[in-house]
């Protein structure tokens, strides 16, 4: 029987009451009922419900005037559409409520300005469906939302164009393309306290990283002022992730923290007609997180409970999309929607597909950089589109497989979305528009890349990549690349441990699925050449160097922190955070940096701190500078960065790994550089590794075993050092071969000294999986791991799986 009720306290509701108030008032109610004992703040509100807008068409006489509109319509078709839409919202907003329905509204909005002891008090009108939640059509963001709305007369027009939302051009194909009947959907409208977040910060968070599909990260997107401009992808967020097991542990669990380009806001308008209004921040807000670190681990805190708790509800593991708001006023937080994140938690697949982009010089065709939305990638003809389009959609030849390029998606452009094989935009953030529906339409974005519009024409043929990590690029041409599938069901576990080489943090969820035995080799110098970009000498030293250039380039790059050191600290434990976090509880080897002078020279700054080498690659470079007067205080930084990792953040499965160490004097030099910034092995369960790829390493193995607790074979300096040529001459280069028997001698000795002593002994490299005799080899020598890079795990399964075999028929 149905609830005739038109009225009812948001706080009187919960997921069973779906059909009577709509999805987002249902979990809004679910919250307010059941998580104030995880101090999780919901604003006050009441609920117009499903009935009394039931009850709005009915005395209106509307409902059959709406079907024979729908009836006649083909909503395939843009023009009719558009006009089929315009009519149905037009007959709603025009409408009258009953009497009775009137006066219960009124005296609902006086009881709620009462609590807040003000007259007309601010509010936001939210639509809320009864299908936006169905667990096989997202319906989210297809109503509408107003806010700052205050006084009697505007709370019924507002409440009448929510119900006329019901009937949007875009609602209405989508509808048609989940197979609704319009009617046998029903919408409420929630009437709720603002928070005064105009003067604050406002967002999304997910309790699951939107890209990859990892469940342990909340990830939250943020701006100052109303959170419309984030949703609506007219900014590019700041981001913030939050690694879930360590922050439930209590330790500051946040594993990445982005500055995005905020460079507008929206708040409240001066006047009664608009009443918000888009202004540009300031300097201060521009240079800033619109979040504190207290407050991020607030929010993301609450995010779990949220989770814990719907997951509880519905007998399974529930990720949630949520919507907060930081009071500018109070400095409170504030949920103001929640509901179930509809696509990775729908995915089962089993398989993992790869893109491998085999154009080496591609990095000469990139156009255009953004934010990365999926991991696939698509080829294409770029199509413009301009705001002023959005009455002309029927005249614009867009056909199926054009990239989308714009400065932000709207809403009703839906329908050529779904053509599309990419898109493409200027501005928004992981969260905006752009980026949901790409997600559900399972095709990639390039969002937030600034100057897209400016940069691409039409009729461009381009390749949008998104297979690369968090960063997308468009290409010029259509750039060749292999797609590959792979089945984890079809991977047998083997005797030897399969490690896998990460080089890119961006890339570190994407890759955690694999069954691996955790991270053989993550380099600093990745993270240092892509995201810090500055020669670390420099961050410590450009203010004395009188260079105004220099100066001005670093602190365009360090923008957001206060010095260079911070942000070095910052951006490197973040990025070792991100790979760390992925496969926690499993090891993780981090390789202290290990550029050589020539490319150390090549980052910004690095010029002014250098010297010029004959030989770089067997010259200043690995342990050696570690404890040098001229670069020790950079290592210093490297140091603070592993200690912020693991015992700020808590991720203790990092082990450190020392590079090109000649002696064991050299070693116990580091040791003592490392102690005096906070590292000691053994201290806090502090592993060290040593790389071992100098014939010192395995000619003095068993004094260097007395220090380490593991060696990682270098096989590539090895092979060049054992055999005594250049690994980069052209004109010994057919004498480099790993597989020689003087090299295999070499890791033979130091497998069995090794063995001999309790130390652990792995390699990171191509060798295993490019050669199968090679592979076997070293599962004969009884190798500890094996660590190889993500595109040659497949392949080192196999081979390690058929060695492995091969030696049980043998013995």
């Amino acid at each position: 029987m149905r609830n005739n009720q038109w009225i009812m306290n948001l706080s009187d509701v919960g997921l069973s009451d779906i059909a009577i108030v709509g999805g987002k008032n249902a979990s809004l109610g679910e919250m307010l009922q059941n998580l104030g004992k995880y101090d999780v703040k919901v604003p006050s509100g009441f609920i117009i419900t499903v009935a009394a807008y039931e009850d709005f068409i009915h005395y209106n006489q509307l409902q059959q005037k709406i079907d024979n509109i729908i009836t006649e319509t083909d909503v395939d078709d843009i023009v009719q559409l558009q006009r089929c839409g315009r009519e149905i919202r037009q007959l709603i907003s025009s409408a009258v409520f009953p009497d009775a329905l009137d006066t219960q509204i009124t005296a609902a909005y006086q009881d709620l300005s009462n609590l807040y002891n003000q007259e007309n008090v601010d509010v936001a009108v939210r639509s809320s469906a009864t299908a936006e939640d169905l667990p096989d059509a997202s319906f989210a963001g297809q109503q509408d939302t107003y806010l700052n709305i205050s006084g009697k007369e505007s709370i019924l027009l507002a409440t009448r164009n929510c119900f006329a939302s019901l009937f949007t051009d875009r609602a209405i194909s989508y509808r048609k393309s989940f197979g609704f009947d319009s009617f046998q959907i029903g919408i409420s409208v929630c009437i709720q306290k603002m928070v005064r977040s105009d003067v604050g910060a406002s967002g999304v968070a997910f309790s699951i990283d939107t890209e990859s599909g990892f469940k342990d990260v909340v990830v939250i997107n943020g701006a100052f002022g109303l959170g419309e401009t984030v949703v609506q992808g007219m900014v590019s967020p700041d981001e913030f992730a939050v690694f879930k097991p360590l922050l439930k542990q209590g330790f500051n669990a946040i594993v990445d923290r982005k500055l995005g380009r905020k460079d507008k806001k929206m708040i409240y308008a001066d006047n009664s007609i608009d009443r918000v209004k888009i202004v540009p921040t300031s300097e201060n807000e521009l240079s800033g997180f619109c979040l504190t670190e207290k407050n991020v681990l607030q929010l993301a805190k609450w995010i779990c409970d949220i989770e814990d708790h719907y997951s509880r509800i519905k007998g399974h593991w529930c990720p949630m999309d949520v919507e907060w708001a930081l009071d500018g006023i109070s400095n409170e937080l504030f949920i103001v929607q929640a509901r179930p994140e509809t696509i990775h938690s729908r995915r089962l697949d089993t398989k993992i597909v790869t893109y491998d982009i085999s154009d080496v010089r591609r990095q000469e065709r990139i156009i255009v950089k953004g934010i990365a939305v999926g991991d696939n990638i698509a080829q294409g003809r770029v199509h413009l589109i301009a705001d002023k389009h959005k009455e002309e959609m029927h005249k614009l030849n867009f056909l199926p497989g054009d990239i989308l390029v714009t400065d932000m998606t709207d809403p009703d452009w839906e329908p050529l979305m779904k053509k599309a094989a990419a898109i493409v935009t200027n501005k928004g953030g992981r969260t905006c528009h752009a980026a949901i529906v790409a997600r559900e339409l399972g095709i990639p974005a390039i969002v937030g890349c600034i100057n897209a519009t400016e940069l691409l024409s039409d009729g461009d043929i381009v390749t949008a990549s998104c297979a690369e990590g968090d960063v997308g690029f468009i290409y010029t041409g259509a750039v060749a690349y292999t797609k590959t599938e792979h089945d984890l069901l079809e991977l047998s576990e083997t005797e030897t441990p399969i490690m896998l080489n990460v080089a890119s943090p961006d890339m570190a969820y994407r890759l955690a699925g694999y069954p691996n035995s955790g991270v053989g080799l993550a380099r600093e110098e990745f993270i240092i050449n892509n995201y810090i970009k500055v020669h670390p000498m420099a961050l410590l030293k450009y203010k004395v160097l009188q260079d105004e250039k220099l100066t001005s380039d670093i602190e365009k790059i360090i923008y957001g922190y206060p010095d260079g050191e911070s942000y070095f600290v910052h951006k490197l434990s973040y990025g070792i955070s991100r790979i760390a976090s992925a496969f926690y509880p499993k090891k993780v080897i981090v390789r202290f940096s290990d550029f050589k002078t020539n490319e150390y020279h090549n980052l910004l700054g690095g010029s002014r701190f250098e010297p010029n080498e004959e030989n770089p690659m067997i010259g200043w470079r690995g342990a050696s500078r570690y404890y040098s007067d001229q670069y020790k205080e950079a290592f210093a930084m490297e140091c603070k960065a592993i200690n912020k990792v693991r015992n700020e953040i808590g991720l203790n499965n990092v082990v450190v790994m020392i590079p090109f160490c000649r002696t064991v004097t050299e070693l116990l030099k580091v040791y003592d550089v490392m102690k005096t910034n906070g590292l000691e092995r053994g201290k806090d369960g502090l592993e060290v590794y040593l790389m071992a790829e100098i014939p010192s390493n395995i000619i003095m193995a068993d004094e260097f075993c007395d220090h380490i607790d593991g060696f990682s074979i270098g096989s590539n300096d090895l092979t060049q050092l054992v055999l005594g040529l250049d690994r980069d001459s052209a004109l010994v280069s057919y004498l480099y071969n790993e597989r020689d028997a003087a090299v295999k001698r070499a890791i033979t000795t130091l497998i069995s000294t090794a063995k001999a002593k309790g130390v652990k002994v792995g390699i990171c490299g191509q060798g295993p999986s490019d050669y199968p005799d090679f592979a076997r080899f070293l599962v004969e020598e009884g190798i500890d791991t094996i660590s190889v890079t993500p595109d040659a795990f497949f392949k080192t399964n196999l081979v390690i799986q058929q060695a492995e075999q091969q030696l049980k028929h043998i013995s």
